[in-house]
């Protein structure tokens, strides 16, 4: 059974993961990524991915399916950022 803080937690997720969607299709658009601070991405990193830890210790679905789509997103960031610098 979805309850209201689930429905919350999905809606939640689903706003903050698509807020990496853009950064992602320019940086493989343009093959740019001098604008992009690699300590944030490596910080940002470490974060989702503990987060992505937690909500599988708790079992909450909203937070692993939300962590591990924006970890995707991240790390394809992160990885142009090292292959253009």
């Amino acid at each position: 059974m979805t309850t209201l803080s689930d429905i919350v937690g999905y809606a939640a997720g689903l706003l903050t993961t698509a807020a990496f969607a853009p950064q992602v299709l320019q940086v493989v658009r343009t093959r740019s990524t001098k604008d992009i601070s690699l300590g944030m991405y490596v910080i940002i990193s470490v974060g989702i991915s503990l987060w992505l830890v937690h909500g599988l210790q708790v079992g909450s679905m909203p937070v692993v399916a939300a962590n591990a789509v924006t970890l995707v997103l991240v790390l394809v960031i992160l990885a142009m950022k090292l292959r253009y610098k």
